[in-house]
């Protein structure tokens, strides 16, 4: 391979290659070959002296240098123009030697301008752009190679593109340098700093911004200024994408992080944390104030409806406060303690907000210990199960039991159902202890009369996160219980929050012989609209409508609208928390179809069963709670 071909695939090879090692790459190579240009041509020189002292042939030897220099300067042609880089270089004294084309192309110098001879400086000056230095450090980077001193420089030129120059400086003091348009890489690379640090979806600050925000303005607070923490998080949020899709809960959330950034204003920092979480970082003198008055006005923004097309949906939103220094100085310390708020305003029902207190903390380990216990109890099995019974005002007597878990824990004790299922939900166990009931009450109902059934409550959760008919199918089939003695209870909820899923589930479940109830009826504002969705087996009235029947004319006429519905679709009507005479004797005049209550027992234990069965009715009629 001659000389020429060797230097065409080296430029070839650099070219193809990406990013800085590009461009020194290149560096190399013309510093490479304008040394051996000179020295070439010095070598020449020095042979054509020597043969005209010792032999005086002076013409053959000229012919010889001067065809020998010819070569070398067809060959440093080439490499020049072959460059998709600008070329430049400068003798020790800053005055342009040679330059290829696409340097004078690059900062759109003429030939003349850019002409042999040429000082740096001037050329400097014609360039129509600026040198683009950073805050935290200049792009003037120095480093050493074999071919001497190094430089990096950008410039910004006044149409907006981005040149590198690397430049290397030789011993002798002259330079040589390569000049690129990095627009475009310079363009991908801030675009990928901007996501880096930006919600792609609303635009706002991402979680990694916030901390960087965080960490500067509790490292400039001055002595009586307050830094506030707001963590947000709507209400239910899941529930619109489940009804109205993912794509119009992407527009909700732009339109809420529009209404956020309006209230929080150009001083307060507003960042998006997750699905449906957002952060506003406030600094101030006068807290708790205005961080008052700033959730407040965020709250009533967010109660006016959002529409989607024709549809109008209503939010609230949940916030957790923190306040540094009071709360803490560090960044991890104050998002923890508004977390921390956060989850006290969720477990009080949303909707409203919280400072952080040093009793929440105490309240979250406690709840923290409780779910380190909570996963032991299910791999130990430390449950039980009581059963409530159903009673049949017409037949008058008990036609079923509903399984009601238990937890006995081996310190605390027994620990209350709404302590641990709602834990259980949040951290998805109630999946396996949902499991656990349904295998457990199956293989107690077994054992009873025939034409005793046995109802099992299910979790939402346990619609999305397990698959529910194949729980069920395996629970029935390890008892040998028939499927028409099983009743599944659902809560309102598991419609709200996962209809698309839920129904094909309770179809599925239906078709299979279970009976499906729909539990805590008339507390959910879309009741009557999943009536006509789905084919109930039975209705449960919840407690709050029972307690007025006797003496309020109101609750009354709620209670026996509800019974003639139920009758009007086909469905048992069962009323819960039936515990006085006077109520069942109402509801007997009114034909409802069961009652439940401690009017006819508390929950009891497995082994009470046969007992609470062998009653005769008379006693369950007049029954107290116990």
């Amino acid at each position: 391979m001659d000389a020429e071909a060797l230097f065409r695939q080296q430029c070839t090879t650099a070219v193809n290659e990406d990013g800085s090692a590009n461009a020194e790459r290149l560096m190399t190579l013309v510093v490479e070959t304008y040394r051996l240009q000179t020295g070439k041509k010095r070598a020449a020189e020095d042979r054509s002296r020597l043969l005209v002292k010792e032999n005086g042939e002076l013409k053959g030897s000229l012919v010889a240098s001067k065809e020998d220099l010819a070569e070398q300067k067809r060959l440093f042609g080439i490499v020049l123009d072959n460059l998709p880089q600008g070329l430049s270089v400068f003798d020790s004294q800053q005055r342009l030697i040679v330059c290829n084309i696409r340097f004078r192309q690059l900062f759109g110098f003429s030939a003349e301008e850019a002409s042999p001879g040429a000082s740096m400086g001037s050329l400097i000056a014609k360039i129509r752009g600026t040198e683009r230095v950073e805050k935290k450090a200049s792009r003037l980077r120095d480093a050493t190679s074999e071919g001497g001193q190094i430089r990096h420089r950008e410039w910004m030129m006044e149409d907006g593109r981005t040149f590198q120059s690397v430049i290397t400086v030789l011993p002798d003091g002259s330079s040589i340098s390569i000049h690129a348009d990095i627009t475009e890489d310079r363009k991908a690379a801030d675009r990928i700093t901007y996501l880096a640090h930006h919600d792609p979806l609303t635009g706002l600050p991402n979680r990694i911004s916030l901390r960087e925000r965080i960490d500067a303005a509790l490292a400039g607070r001055e002595p009586d200024e307050h830094i506030a923490l707001v963590h947000l998080n709507l209400d239910r949020f899941k529930s619109i994408n489940n009804t109205l899709g993912v794509s119009a809960g992407d527009k909700i959330l732009r339109q809420v992080a529009e209404r956020i950034r309006m209230s929080a204003g150009a001083g307060n920092v507003l960042a998006r944390l997750g699905s449906d979480e957002f952060a506003i970082l406030q600094s101030g003198r006068q807290q708790p104030w205005n961080v008052t008055a700033l959730a407040d006005q965020i709250r009533r923004e967010l109660s006016e409806p959002f529409f989607r097309g024709d549809k109008a949906v209503e939010l609230s939103v949940s916030m957790g406060i923190a306040i540094s220094p009071q709360d803490g100085t560090e960044t991890d310390v104050l998002l923890k303690h508004a977390g921390v708020a956060l989850s006290h305003t969720k477990r009080s029902g949303g909707n409203g907000e919280h400072f952080f207190t040093a009793e929440m903390e105490a309240q979250i380990e406690t709840r923290h210990a409780l779910e380190a216990d909570l996963r032991k109890a299910v791999e130990r099995e430390e449950f039980e199960l009581h059963y409530q019974p159903l009673y049949d005002l017409s037949q008058q007597r008990i036609c079923g039991f509903e399984a009601l878990v238990r937890w006995n824990h081996p310190t605390r004790g027994r620990v209350p159902p709404l302590e641990f299922i709602p834990l259980a939900e949040e951290v998805g166990l109630v999946v396996d202890i949902g499991r656990w009931v349904l295998r457990r009450a199956c293989r107690d109902a077994v054992h009873w009369p025939k034409d005793i059934k046995v109802a099992v409550n299910v979790s939402a959760i346990q619609f999305t996160n397990s698959d529910l008919p194949a729980d069920v199918a395996a629970a029935l089939a390890e008892a040998q219980l028939p499927a028409g003695r099983l009743e599944i209870e659902i809560t309102e909820s598991v419609l709200m929050e996962n209809l698309d899923e839920a129904l094909p589930i309770l179809h599925m479940l239906k078709r299979s012989g279970i009976r499906i109830a729909m539990d805590d009826f008339g507390t959910g504002y879309s009741s009557l609209s999943y009536l006509q969705r789905f084919p109930f087996d039975k209705i449960k009235i919840d407690k709050s409508f029972v307690d007025g029947i006797v003496e309020g004319k109101e609750a009354f006429a709620i209670m026996r609208a509800i019974i003639l519905l139920g009758d009007a679709l086909g469905m048992r009507v069962t009323v819960e928390g039936v515990e006085t005479a006077e109520q069942l004797a109402l509801l007997q005049r009114e034909a409802c179809d069961e009652i439940q209550g401690y009017h006819i027992s508390p929950p009891r234990p497995a082994a009470d069963v046969p007992y609470l069965l062998a009653r005769p009715p008379q006693e369950h009629a007049s029954a107290r709670a116990s």
